[in-house]
Parts: C-alpha cells; structure tokens; sequence
C-alpha cells in the first residue's frame, strides 16, 4: 500500500504569534530574541529574513543586516498554549502524528479517522482550521514518505500546499540539488560537489560502494532516497534522550561562587522539568561554554537514577571542580540523560537556549 505522509510546518511559528497579538508589528521585519550584543535570533519574521536574518543568528549581526528589524522577547507560554491547540487538531485524524519540534509534525493518513480519501483534502482542512483556531498559516507537504513531505512542505512557503504524486517522485528528486536533501549540510554537500554529485539524479546513479566508502552508513540512505525509497514510519511517541536546561549571560562570570549561584538557579530548573516529565535519569552533565566559544562537558554516572534534588545539586558541584574553569564563562548548563527503559518514555525532550 502506498502511504499517504503529511508533514504540517507552521509559517515563522514564534514571530507570526508575535505580528498576531501586536497588530503593530504585522507587515515589519521582526526577531524574537535578545537584542543585547550577547542576544541570539530564536525566530525571524518573513519580512526580517529578506535581509538575511534566520534564527541562531547573534542578535548583534542580525541588527546589521536589517537597520530596521524589531526585537521581541520570547513569551514561550504563548507558543506553548497555541501549538497544544495545533497538535489536538492533528489528532483528530490520525494516532499517527509525530511532533518533530513546538512548531512541526508529521501525520500518516494512510488510513485516518475521518475517513477522508485524499490526503491533499485532509492537509488543505487542517490548514484551515489552524487559521480559524489560531489565525496563523502553516504550509503543507504530501507524498509518500517522510523525506519526501518535509521537502515538499518547504516548497510553497508561507502558506503553502505542495503535493509530491507518486508518479511524480523519481523525477522531483532526480532535479533536487543534494544539498536540499535530508542530512546533507555544508560539508558533506561540498564533498558530494567533489564527487560530481549535484543532482538527485547523480545520487540515483552513482556506485553504491563509492558512497559507503565516502559517507559510511548514510551513503546508504541517502542511496535511498535518491531512489525514492524511505521506509521510516511516522513514529507517534519517541524515547527520551535527554533533560536539559542552559543559560547563556549577559555578562561573563569568571569566579567559582558566581558560576556556583548560577547553577543553582538551573538545578531548580532543570528539577521541575524532571518531575513534569518523570524524567529520572543516571547521568548527569555539566556543560561549560567559554567566553572565546570553547566549550566542555563533564558527565557522571550512577547506577540508579537520581531521584531527588539533592542527589543532584551535589553531583553538579562536583562536576564544577571536574571542569576547573579557568576562563570566564559565557553559559552553563545541566542535563540528565540514560533513563531506565519504561513502556511509554513520552515525547522527545529537547533543551531550548535563548538569551
């Protein structure tokens, strides 16, 4: 049976919520995020990204490629509250939704519980009912695999619906660049321009040994694909990796008491979030980054898990005189990983850093 993917992505999530509830910022280039010189750029309207300005952007370089570009600060509650009522939507047709961050999803519709045959049908009703129960826009791909629908999702931004037919497949991907393809960055894009490879097409037909032997396992993959081929289901819950919580500061901290109040602050945190997500893992790490961008972490341990706040304030402190920093530090942070196996692990945790 040929599977009916669908993968919703909503349009500048953060900053369109920000224009949505500041009628005065609709139509202007916006950033959410510091605006400080130590700021970074969480997200960027449409108007903003004009001029070049993306999230992960320092604060400092994104106000010199957009004079006039307004900062915002993040209100994550809002952002929460709006993609709760986003994913409910996604669950009133399918079981099968997998949220890949606050803001995407993916669905399989193959079978879903409306009913609805098409599943351009299925994606066009959902975008409208985004609208009417959020006044955002999100944009939609269709096709028959996952790869493939978040490609085509980003084809016909903002706003957009873009369907990917089965007979269609081989010859989209054929004209897809490789950098466009799932898990290709800078680098290994580059070594593929090395190789001859820029086309979907050159994927397709190259030698599948020459692959392995110059990406490993994901000269496999990306085989695959190339050939339309991507068997990964849509996966409603996925296990638990981590628990984390960081904080990048204004100012640099150079000495062991002002590190060691700032650690508290996160250890609070970082607890909440463990009991909210009956997250109790055995390793906790330390992350240490420099003020010149060096950065180190320090793991430990234990063959139970931590199960209370204390446990964990003092393996932290211990972990500090484990990493001796010598140089002023720019961020910290805490997190907790390797939890015992459980039936439902709930969703993917992931740890967020905005100035």
């Amino acid at each position: 049976m040929i599977r009916k993917i669908i993968h919703i992505d909503m349009d500048a999530f953060f900053a369109s919520i920000e224009q949505r509830d500041n009628p005065g910022l609709r139509g202007k280039p916006v950033a959410v995020g510091g605006s400080s010189d130590r700021g970074v750029v969480a997200a960027a309207s449409y108007e903003a990204r004009v001029f070049g300005v993306h999230s992960a952007m320092p604060s400092k370089i994104a106000a010199r490629k957009c004079p006039g570009l307004i900062f915002v600060k993040a209100r994550f509650d809002v952002y929460k509250a709006d993609s709760a009522k986003i994913m409910d939507i996604f669950w009133d047709y399918t079981d099968l939704v997998e949220p890949l961050s606050i803001d995407e999803a993916f669905l399989d519709v193959t079978s879903n519980k409306k009913g609805i045959p098409s599943a351009t049908l299925i994606a066009r009703e959902i975008k409208e009912r985004i609208r009417e129960k959020t006044g955002l826009t999100a944009s939609a791909g269709i096709s028959i695999n996952k790869f493939l629908a978040k490609i085509a999702s980003d084809e016909d931004k903002p706003n957009g619906l873009f369907v990917i037919k089965p007979d269609e497949v081989m010859d989209f991907i054929g004209r897809l660049a490789v950098d466009d393809f799932f898990g290709v960055g800078p680098r290994t894009a580059q070594k593929m321009h090395d190789l001859g490879l820029f086309k979907g097409e050159d994927l397709r037909n190259a030698d599948l040994q020459m692959l392995i032997r110059n990406f490993g396992k994901a000269g496999i993959f990306f085989h695959q694909i190339a050939n339309g081929i991507d068997e990964r289901p849509v996966r409603p819950h996925r296990e638990r990796k981590s628990v984390g919580i960081e904080n990048t500061f204004h100012e640099d901290i150079a000495t062991r008491d002002e590190m060691l109040t700032q650690l508290e602050k996160l250890e609070k945190g970082l607890w909440e979030r463990i009991k909210k997500h009956g997250a109790f893992g055995k390793t906790v790490t330390l992350k240490v980054k420099y003020n010149d961008f060096d950065q180190i972490t320090r793991s430990h341990s234990s063959s139970e898990p931590f199960v209370n706040p204390g446990q964990l304030v003092s393996v932290v402190k211990d972990l500090l005189n484990l990493a001796n920093p010598e140089k002023p530090v720019r961020l910290l942070g805490i997190s907790v990983s390797n939890f015992p196996p459980r039936e439902d692990s709930g969703p993917l945790q992931l740890t967020i850093d905005f100035d």
